[in-house]
């Protein structure tokens, strides 16, 4: 099931927020910002050399857009590893208007405390979201080949268990846009430790050979089939239909645009009473 909504220029998980009302989550575009090519328009990120005062309009623009302020706002230097931070009020602030107080070394996010908006930034990698409305439970994980054979989805799962007592059959899993099998082509090395991360031979059928010899690799049912096995339910689950490299009039693609790129933001948090 695809749960991510068009809203204006984002994409939001408003099943998610139907459940909770003060919950936001999604995804932005790369539409409606201030920075110029190869940045246009709505770039996020601040460490792809883009203006950092064109960063900082865009980022204060999508703030007044969800209502969420961006001194509230936490994000981390992203390091393609499966490191997870849980972040308190303390952390607030931190990367929101630069990069340089960015949370360092952590792919993944989650917090209880109301008021944070967790984010992390993506141009074709996979944004992992959790919500547990049981134990008021949110977070987030950037996936990219790396942190996806190293399991930083079920590090999540495992981390909420051991540290919050959470039951995962009460956790809400979404996988956003990223780029689709169609445009997702690797070599052996990438597939040596899909099959090692699987533990069997492509027994879930997440890559085929192609013509050229290499494989075109589903990256997103890598991890729905990775977090399955960590105990989420089936009908908790929820995966974006959305290719960030055939859509790249919408999203940036690292693929797409050669590497000279922006970057879209995951995000989540609740807003308090």
């Amino acid at each position: 099931m695809n749960t991510f909504e068009r809203s204006g220029k984002h994409l939001a998980i408003k099943s998610w927020q139907k459940i909770n009302s003060n919950l936001i989550a999604g995804f932005t575009t790369r539409e409606g910002g201030n920075s110029t090519m190869p940045f246009h328009s709505m770039n996020m990120g601040f460490h792809v050399n883009d203006n950092p005062d064109m960063v900082r309009k865009n980022r204060k623009l999508f703030a007044d857009e969800i209502g969420f302020s961006v001194e509230n706002w936490v994000g981390s230097k992203q390091v393609h590893a499966k490191n997870i931070v849980k972040i308190t009020k303390e952390d607030r602030g931190l990367g929101a208007l630069d990069f340089e107080t960015a949370i360092p070394d952590a792919d993944g996010l989650y917090t209880s405390d109301e008021n944070i908006l967790l984010t992390s930034l993506y141009a074709d990698c996979v944004p992992l979201y959790f919500y547990s409305p049981n134990d008021n439970l949110i977070g987030l994980a950037h996936a990219g080949w790396k942190g996806t054979v190293a399991k930083i989805g079920p590090s999540m799962i495992t981390m909420w268990q051991d540290k919050e007592n959470v039951d995962v059959k009460s956790v809400l899993a979404a996988i956003g846009p990223s780029i689709g099998q169609c445009c997702y082509e690797v070599d052996d090395v990438v597939i040596n430790e899909v099959n090692i991360a699987l533990g069997v031979d492509n027994v879930d059928k997440v890559y085929k050979k192609n013509e050229a010899g290499n494989y075109q690799l589903n990256l997103k049912k890598l991890n729905e089939v990775l977090l399955l096995r960590a105990g989420v339910l089936p009908e908790n689950m929820s995966v974006s239909d959305q290719c960030t490299s055939c859509q790249n009039d919408v999203f940036f693609s690292h693929r797409s645009d050669r590497g000279k790129t922006g970057r879209m933001m995951s995000y989540i948090g609740r807003k308090g009473d």
